[in-house]
């Protein structure tokens, strides 16, 4: 699902740097928001909470390392 509004507050990691980063906010209690951080006003894409968990669990488990 990806949406245009930008009513949100959006967050990055204190990992990041000042540019590349993604950034995530949580515009309910059963959706999150991601983003680009260097194109904030473009369209970010809202996931419900068992979707990034579960694709959190994957990233971790090194389901996506080439």
């Amino acid at each position: 699902m990806t949406s245009t509004t930008t009513a949100v507050s959006f967050r990055r990691s204190t990992f990041c740097g000042t540019s590349g980063c993604v950034e995530v906010a949580f515009p309910t209690e059963e959706s999150v928001a991601v983003r680009d951080g260097k194109r904030p006003p473009a369209p970010h894409h809202v996931f419900t909470r068992k979707a990034w968990s579960t694709f959190l669990d994957a990233l971790r488990a090194g389901e996506f390392d080439r």
